[in-house]
Formats: C-alpha cells, structure tokens, sequence
C-alpha cells in the first residue's frame, strides 16, 4: 500500500505547463488502471510475495539464490597445545561444500576422515594419539565457484598417568562377547588407578539394552563402578558395554589409556529362594518352579580368633550366581579361621556354586544330608545332597538370582555380592551423575 499511496500522489502532482493536464474525471476514470497496475508491479518487485495460492493468500516467492565464497571453520585452532583425543579436530564449511579435507601427523602418515553427507562436515574416523602433532587442511569451493584452503597445526596433550578399565562380572572374571548370563546381572567397570573426575569417568561408559531397560552406574569405590538395572532384566535381553575412555582427562593429570566394550544375552529367568523358615531350596525356571531340594544353612553363633569375630550364619539378602568349580577346595583360613581352630576346616568340596566372595556355596554335602530339611549345621554355605548339588551346579550360570531368606544374624552387605539387596534409591545416590 505504500508504493500504492506514493504512485499516485506522483500522478495528481503531475505540473502544468507544456504536459497537458488530464481532466479530473479522466483522472478518476483511470484510477482502477493504475491500482491494477501497481499491484502487478508488487507482485514483480513487493515484498516477495505473490497472490498465487489456490485461495488466494499470498505465500512466499521462490528466494533467489546468491553466489558466496567458502566459509571454512577449523578447529583447534592453530597453534593449539594440549588437546585432548576425546575433543576430536574438526572441519566445516559454513557456505559452500568441501572439496578436500587432509590430517597428517608429524611423520607425514595420513589420519583417515570421515565427510558428512552433503559435504559441510568432516571429522576424523580414527582416535588422535597421544603426545602427537598433526597438520589439518582443508579446502572448500563456494556457490560462487571459488576455491578457498585454510590449514591449522595443533599438538595433542601427553598424559601424566594413564588408566585402563576392564569390565568383568561381580567375581572379577571378565565378561566374554557373545556370553550368556542370567537376569541378575552386575556389569563391573575396574580400573588400573584412582579415578578422581568420577563424572568424566561416568559420562564414557554407556550401557545399551535391545529392549531398553533402566539402570545406572554406582560407585563402590574411586577404583571400581557397578552397573544393574532397576529390576532384573529381562531374559534374552541384549546389551552392549562401551567404555569410551581412551583420550578422556580423568582428573589430575590422568588419561584413560584405551576404550574397553563388551556384548552379551542375557538368558532365561533362573531365580532360586532358600528359606530358613522351611529349610528348602526353590528354584525357578521363567517363574515356573522346577526343583524343591532340602539344604542346612549356616548353624549361626560367632568365633573369635586373634581379635577377629567370625560368625556362622548365611546372610539374608539376593545374591548372584558368580562362579562354580568342581571341585573347589574350601579352606577356613581365607576368611580369617585358622585350620587348626575348632571350627576350622580344609577340604574338598565337589560340585559347588558360589554366591559371594567370602566363601559362601550352595554345595554337594552328603556328610550333612541328615540335618537337610531340618537343622541347620554348616558354617555358612547351603549344603545340598550329592544329586541335588550336581543338578544345580549344572543349571546355573553367572548372574542368576539367588536370594536367602528369614535367616539370623546380619543381612548382606554390599561388598558381599549384595548389589541386589540395595535399594534403588540408595545405589542411584552412588552415581555422580544421577545420584
């Protein structure tokens, strides 16, 4: 309307003269001709937009593209010392696309790249190293067919201290790619040094469930992280481990040394209850019970050896399948009671299946078969008769579910295989990231 307004106060103030005035009723006769004349010229030249949609609103004109020389980002910048691996150099073009993109270290060996699609990014495929020097060129082509190179030369940081992590199972063993373990569960990240940045730490490992499942990672200790869902997992649930940590600082001077990753199923529901109120052994297949079998659980009271109290009872709580051998050799004096002692002991065991580190088993024990289902007579394990005991020991696998109940004494700590026993609330206030 305002080309509109002008247009016309140009004709009205045409001057007189030698150019013959038209008569006001001409004038105003041809009015209608000019309005349609200057909303064709709005059309042409307005405020790009056109009244061409099918109800007859205006909608956008095409933009007309304008021709631009290559904007290329570099990063680092040059001249750039101390830069972390895990803060991977990049390039982008900001108009244009790029033609070529060049990492060489300082021995001329070339570090492959990879373009995006539409040729506006590029970042390296392959980890920078330690303690390296590397040159980044990269030349762009604008819409305006220029060409344009920039080039930037940085140095990556060398590392104080080094760390690695290994992922295993609650029994230390490493977990195995392709394995099979039960719902129950624990991922354990254990590292080679203190970690002081436990959140940089956190944040580089990611635990990827198909289907998903909620779980967080929670700290025991500066050396050692546990990871579990929130409730068992599901069976034949897939999970990949990937912990990142290569190039990542981890406080004072520490670096992670290499990335770790591991993937596994998880099998079929294997959940066992032991009760002390009926002295039997339940187990469970997929929520089906399968086996009843009689055991003599630990016989309680307490022993003291130089200083040290050492009790009898099978601690309340769930545990997990860590291992089983056949035999195992049970030996007092690991856990602080001398062999020699009244209550102490060294033999061989067969067919046993561990469920915490301090030595407790469900285990063959014909010796007590008498007692199975009625008293409970062993220092701490779950002893079985020989058939049962086989039986169960061929069942089981790593990360099954066993869990004791109504027993005396203590209930299971957590450094005892007792990850399960800690409420959810609790284990996520061990994470610094969730907590």
């Amino acid at each position: 309307m305002r080309r509109l307004h002008l247009l016309c106060c140009y004709v009205d103030a045409v001057p007189t003269g030698d150019v013959p005035v038209t008569p006001l009723r001409r004038r105003r006769a041809a009015l209608p001709t000019l309005i349609a004349v200057v909303a064709a010229l709005a059309v042409v030249t307005g405020d790009g937009f056109r009244p061409d949609s099918p109800d007859g609103t205006a909608t956008p004109a095409e933009p007309i593209a304008t021709a631009e020389p290559p904007r290329l980002a570099l990063y680092p910048p040059t001249g750039a010392r101390d830069v972390v691996p895990a803060d991977a150099p990049w390039v982008a073009a900001h108009s244009g696309t790029l033609t070529e993109v060049r990492l060489v270290n300082e021995e001329g060996r070339t570090i492959e790249g990879a373009m995006t699609a539409d040729a506006t990014a590029w970042r390296p495929a392959v980890p920078l190293g330690y303690g390296r020097t590397y040159t980044l060129t990269a030349t762009g082509q604008g819409t305006d067919a220029t060409v344009t190179t920039k080039t930037t030369r940085f140095s990556t940081v060398v590392p104080q201290r080094q760390t690695g992590v290994t992922l295993t199972t609650t029994s230390g063993a490493e977990l195995r790619d392709g394995a099979t373990y039960g719902v129950g569960t624990v991922i354990v990240a254990r590292f080679d040094a203190p970690i002081v940045d436990r959140p940089a730490a956190e944040r580089r490992m990611n635990v990827m469930t198909d289907p998903p499942v909620v779980g967080a990672w929670s700290w025991v200790d500066d050396r050692k992280a546990h990871w579990r869902p929130r409730e068992y997992f599901p069976p034949n649930t897939a999970v990949r481990v990937a912990a990142g940590l290569y190039g990542t600082e981890l406080g004072q001077g520490l670096y992670g040394q290499e990335d770790s990753s591991v993937g596994f199923t998880i099998g079929r529901s294997h959940v066992t209850i032991a009760d002390d109120l009926t002295k039997q052994v339940s187990v469970y297949d997929g929520g089906k019970l399968v086996r009843t079998m009689p055991t003599s659980m630990g016989r309680g009271g307490t022993e003291t050896v130089g200083g040290k109290t050492i009790h009898f009872w099978t601690q309340r709580g769930v545990y997990t399948v860590m291992d089983k051998a056949n035999p195992v050799m049970m030996d007092s004096s690991t856990y602080g009671l001398p062999v020699e002692s009244a209550s102490g002991y060294r033999i061989s065991v067969p067919y046993a299946t561990r469920i915490s580190p301090d030595g407790i088993y469900l285990h063959e024990r014909e010796a007590t078969v008498w007692a199975q289902g009625n008293t409970n007579v062993s220092a701490g394990c779950l002893n079985l008769s020989a058939e049962d005991a086989r039986w169960f020991y061929e069942f089981s696998e790593p990360g099954d579910v066993v869990e004791v109940r109504n027993t005396g004494g203590e209930a299971l700590e957590r450094w005892q295989n007792g990850d399960w026993s800690v409420p959810w609330r609790e284990w996520l206030q061990g994470s610094t990231l969730r907590g």
